[in-house]
């Protein structure tokens, strides 16, 4: 199980953005793993488990942390206005990486992810990193196929200028 450590970790810390609550769901994630240990040790599947559980918890806090702060969510007077997203931008986060070892390179994602609005860091690394469908998305996070896809595309677009705060200049890409 200790192979799977940062793996868990990193499933949670990527969907809550915070690494305390990705710390005790990781604790609760093998927790349940102790208690089907018999079946795990030597599942050639062991992995996969976990990263579904990692999910699945990690969607369930989430779920209950919303609820739980819902109110105060709603005093806050947003409109579509505000989250409107222009045409895409050039160049892509990608090639803004491009010069960047893979370890800078996931850090600077990561951080950049964890400053995105929940709803749309949460749909954005299912989709990307848990690799889940639009559909897959909707069904798990019980939104409408639209405002998955919205909310992917906001996230896309967020990033860019995160990546750029970041100290990354859209002039160092080839």
């Amino acid at each position: 199980m200790r192979a799977y450590q940062d793996m868990v970790f990193s499933t949670a810390s990527r969907l809550t953005g915070n690494d305390r609550q990705a710390e005790d769901i990781a604790q609760e994630v093998f927790l349940r793993a102790y208690e089907h240990f018999a079946q795990l040790r030597t599942s050639p599947t062991a992995g996969g488990w976990l990263k579904t559980v990692t999910t699945h918890l990690t969607l369930n806090y989430l779920s209950r942390y919303r609820r739980r702060w819902r109110m105060f969510s709603e005093l806050r007077h947003t409109t579509d206005d505000e989250d409107s997203v222009g045409p895409e931008l050039a160049p892509q986060p990608d090639m803004l990486l491009a010069d960047l070892n893979s370890e800078q390179r996931q850090a600077l994602i990561d951080a950049a992810v964890r400053k995105l609005p929940e709803h749309q860091r949460v749909a954005l690394v299912l989709y990307h990193f848990e690799e889940l469908t639009y559909e897959e998305i909707s069904i798990k996070l019980r939104a409408s196929l639209t405002k998955i896809k919205t909310d992917i595309r906001r996230a896309r677009a967020a990033l860019l200028p995160l990546l750029q705060s970041s100290g990354i200049d859209a002039g160092q890409s080839h």
